[in-house]
């Protein structure tokens, strides 16, 4: 998949981490959306056929970054302005402690404060490790005034099948149930599978849980968040995905979407400060 991708776009749109060995990666700078993760040959993140690249709409699949709103917005488009802005490459790849590494940024414009009126700078590290990624995400308050946020890694996983997909470490946990007008329940299953059109905000999450069925029946990847005490879990099933001009009416039998994020209550961030948002996907 990342061999096909960086042939289909300019060079000037994409950054390639590449580190010999079967693991590669191609993130796209429109939205500094992951497109490509691929461990070992296997490609682990889902991106539709049907996904639109015109620098204008958000890409359907990959690592979208939601920023500074989850969901509907008032003042601008859903999940925000970060996913549709042109990223800057802070840093070119390079090789860090067997790692390859790379960062990206986006900085408030004109365009920007228009709908949201503050100055920020996102940093965008991206770590490609032998069976590992790990993203962090830096926000700093560039202006004189505080403000609220929320934001989130919108990881869109590939699946075999996802019948057989499943995610341990949400038992107990309280969830918003977004397709049920926003009612609060207790996970009660060990193992979360996905039977029909799924949209949760799990809350107060444990920084460590485990997706099954990635990629292929038996893929399993481990996930470990700072900072992003919220996950959720999406997939929009037969009807919905029809509905989407930009997904394949079947594509939602091998794809899950696992999103690491801090969505349940807006975050503070004052004048001058910095905060540092990370998650690890590795491949157990």
């Amino acid at each position: 998949m990342s061999e096909i991708l960086e042939k289909r776009f300019p060079a000037a749109d994409t950054v390639v981490l590449s580190r010999g060995d079967g693991c590669n990666l191609v993130v796209h700078l429109f939205g500094a959306t992951v497109l490509s993760w691929e461990n070992r040959g296997k490609e682990i993140l889902f991106l539709s056929e049907n996904a639109v690249f015109n620098n204008k709409k958000a890409i359907r699949g990959g690592i979208p970054i939601v920023f500074p709103c989850f969901g509907p917005w008032d003042k601008g488009p859903q999940h925000g302005f970060a996913r549709i802005k042109r990223w800057q490459v802070e840093s070119p790849p390079k090789e860090e402690d067997s790692n390859i590494v790379c960062c990206l940024s986006l900085s408030d414009d004109e365009e920007t404060r228009q709908m949201w009126d503050y100055q920020f700078k996102l940093l965008y590290t991206i770590q490609l490790g032998a069976s590992s990624l790990t993203l962090k995400f830096t926000i700093q308050n560039t202006g004189n005034k505080e403000f609220d946020f929320t934001t989130l890694m919108h990881t869109y996983f590939r699946t075999g099948d996802i019948s057989h997909a499943s995610i341990s470490g949400l038992e107990q946990l309280t969830y918003i149930d977004k397709v049920s007008d926003g009612k609060e329940e207790v996970e009660k299953r060990e193992f979360v599978v996905i039977p029909e059109n799924y949209d949760r905000v799990y809350k107060n999450c444990p920084s460590e849980i485990i997706v099954k069925g990635v990629t292929e029946k038996s893929g399993d990847v481990l996930i470990k968040t700072h900072n992003f005490p919220d996950i959720v879990v999406w997939n929009p099933w037969a009807d919905k995905a029809k509905a989407m001009g930009d997904f394949g009416d079947d594509e939602y039998k091998t794809m899950l979407c696992v999103e690491a994020g801090y969505v349940s209550k807006p975050v503070t961030i004052g004048s001058g400060s910095v905060l540092h948002f990370s998650q690890t996907l590795s491949m157990l």
